[in-house]
């Protein structure tokens, strides 16, 4: 049974991962900062998941925390952060460069924190965002994060090869990311992008764990950084 370990997933999009990979036979390790959060999710999860409670932030704790697991074939970054988000001319700077401490660099020590213990021909997925390209009004600092390390995944493809490296970029997903808004202004806003996503809805958590399954099961993808956003990019 290969292992898969998540890091962020004890919800959303990293949550749903986990489940199918389990329901796909595969065994995986979640990580999260909460550790009720974490609990909850393992019981959710059943007998073939097993969790850490770690900072991904916290470089030397993650180091040893993933040590810890020992084999690795394929790694999940589902870790995200909210912000960096707002017009240009009013962006605080400070706000964008926690959106980078709270992603980019997370994202990137997880995937460096890994590499003694993953599996030669195994995989790292990166989940970043249809910001990076969508060209959004108010998305600036949010595609520059995301984009930053969409640019890295070819460059590190090759570098790391045969271990593969991709990312998804998902569009407008039904997620808790989304509960900064007041519930009456997130629902609104969810009804718009039905009206204007080319498939007629928003998306589900389901919709990028399929993808991210399909990326961790081919082994003839890397290098690539597929949309999973209903045709927003279209637009």
């Amino acid at each position: 049974m290969q292992n898969v370990v998540i890091a962020g997933g004890t919800s959303g999009m990293g949550f749903a991962t986990a489940k199918l990979l389990i329901a796909r036979g595969f065994s995986v390790i979640i990580l999260g900062r909460d550790i009720e959060k974490l609990n909850q999710a393992l019981q959710e999860l059943g007998s073939n998941a097993r969790g850490k409670s770690v900072d991904a932030t916290d470089s030397e704790t993650l180091k040893q925390s993933i040590a810890e697991i020992g084999r690795i074939d394929h790694l999940v970054v589902a870790l995200s952060g909210g912000k960096g988000i707002g017009r240009f001319s009013e962006l605080n700077l400070n706000d964008l460069r926690q959106g980078f401490e709270g992603k980019f660099f997370p994202q990137l020590q997880v995937a460096q924190a890994v590499l003694p213990y993953i599996a030669t021909k195994g995989s790292i997925t990166f989940i970043t965002s249809i910001s990076s390209r969508s060209k959004a009004i108010g998305t600036a600092g949010l595609g520059a994060i995301n984009g930053a390390i969409e640019i890295m995944v070819p460059t590190l493809a090759k570098e790391l090869k045969p271990l593969r490296i991709n990312a998804v970029a998902p569009g407008v997903i039904n997620t808790t990311w989304w509960d900064f808004l007041p519930p009456e202004r997130k629902q609104e806003t969810f009804s718009q992008y039905n009206e204007t996503i080319p498939l007629g809805r928003i998306g589900e958590p389901d919709d990028v764990a399929g993808l991210i399954a399909t990326l961790i099961e081919n082994t003839y993808i890397t290098g690539q950084v597929i949309a999973v956003d209903g045709g927003l990019s279209l637009i």
